[in-house]
């Protein structure tokens, strides 16, 4: 696909001209990613990253050492030290994936098994359904204004603890179990009124001692025919990451550094604070928010689920998981669904616009919350398996996304 090409999509032709203005500034990217005739472009262009496929055939047959040594390498850290960087081929030579248990939680009659940290979603969505699980989801009504208020403050308090206690588990011991635990999270949700929102100014994070014993992101999700299931989500973090390519090798290189906490206590683009626990620290890997997640019942596979979107994936699978686990509803359902979010803060409802009616809008804001608009939150896949071994692939509406089969 890379050395052939590809058609673009009127999206990502959108997208590309959208980033035209940045990527002129870097030799590399523009010569990859704007057109050498002047004009922008348009969908059903052929889109060709010969430098790209030839970066992919050194990984297809030398493995790591086809990026992290040999000329991919030595063509990145070029690139950084022309540009002030301080990583040296040392660094990537020496730089290993890490293998970590999974995260499990069940709901219902389902169990979920998710990304632990340097990943928060896996921890936030075990703390989500562990606040609800006591509540009649289903009476409520789906995006209700009551169950938007629900799942809202339930993300609310677990996006604090968010901030306060989690990072790189390799250089700040995490508090995995005592944050899922049912007590900690019947602690957390005793002060939740289902009349009145609590504001974020008094809410911080949970205290622990009672209980003691990390938009733009790209998922995919497969089943083979075999049955294994994948859950794969990966980032540059911001729209084409830094802008900046590697010039012969043809990737961009990623902003990962803002999923730091560069100064505790304030903001990342996302409006996301964190503490110490993810400050900077060689070696370290920073917060995400990514969150894939295998779903299984009966010990049989029944959802993969993913998406896209900073913070916003978090709200985003939990939503497509309850959809379908509460609501009954097809994958192309849950996936279509309106969706909000709450991330503790800054203190605000997002809705996505034009989507919840006047009257849900209305009593949301009587509860107590600043309602906030945008166009989409979160984008997502879902594999869905029925009990009769069918399967079914749902990509989102508001992505470019797609299903295929073998």
């Amino acid at each position: 696909i890379a050395r052939e090409g590809f058609p673009l999509t009127a999206k990502l032709a959108e997208e590309l001209n959208s980033g035209a203005r940045t990527f002129a500034k870097y030799e590399a990217s523009a010569g990859y990613f704007i057109r050498a005739d002047g004009r922008e472009w348009r969908e059903g262009d052929l889109f060709v990253q010969t430098d790209l496929a030839t970066t992919l055939e050194r990984i297809s047959r030398f493995g790591r050492d086809g990026f992290y040594t040999g000329p991919v390498a030595l063509a990145l850290v070029r690139e950084l030290n022309r540009n002030g960087g301080i990583i040296s081929t040392a660094d990537l030579r020496n730089y290993r994936s890490v293998w970590r248990e999974p995260l499990t939680a069940t709901f219902k009659d389902y169990t979920l098994y998710m990304m632990p940290p340097p990943s928060s979603g896996g921890i936030v969505v075990q703390q989500v359904l562990g606040m609800i699980q006591d509540y009649d989801l289903k009476a409520m009504g789906f995006n209700s204004a009551d169950y938007a208020h629900l799942i809202s403050e339930a993300l609310r308090r677990s996006f604090a603890d968010r901030a306060y206690y989690m990072g790189d588990s390799d250089f700040h011991p995490v508090p995995l179990k005592e944050l899922a635990s049912p007590a900690y999270l019947s602690s957390r949700m005793e002060n939740f009124r289902m009349d009145a929102a609590t504001p974020s100014s008094e809410l911080s994070h949970g205290d622990l001692s009672p209980f003691s014993e990390s938009p733009e992101t790209t998922h995919f999700s497969v089943i083979d025919k075999e049955g294994n299931a994948i859950a794969v989500t990966t980032t540059l973090n911001s729209s084409f990451g830094s802008f900046v390519s590697v010039p012969g090798a043809g990737f961009l290189l990623n902003n990962e550094m803002d999923d730091f906490s560069a100064k505790p206590g304030t903001p990342n683009q996302f409006g996301l604070l964190g503490a110490e626990t993810n400050a900077i620290e060689p070696g370290k890997r920073m917060l995400s928010a990514m969150s894939p997640v295998v779903v299984t019942k009966d010990n049989q596979t029944r959802m993969v689920l993913g998406a896209a979107g900073g913070p916003r994936i978090i709200t985003a699978v939990i939503q497509n998981f309850l959809n379908m686990a509460v609501f009954d509803m097809t994958p192309n359902q849950a996936i279509s669904a309106y969706r909000f979010h709450h991330q503790w803060l800054p203190d605000r409802l997002t809705m996505e616009a034009f989507t919840f009616s006047t009257d849900t809008q209305r009593i949301l804001e009587e509860k107590g919350h600043t309602l906030h608009f945008m166009n989409t939150i979160g984008r997502s896949h879902i594999l869905m398996v029925d009990e009769n071994g069918v399967r079914y692939g749902a990509p989102d509406p508001r992505g470019d996304g797609f299903t295929a089969g073998y």
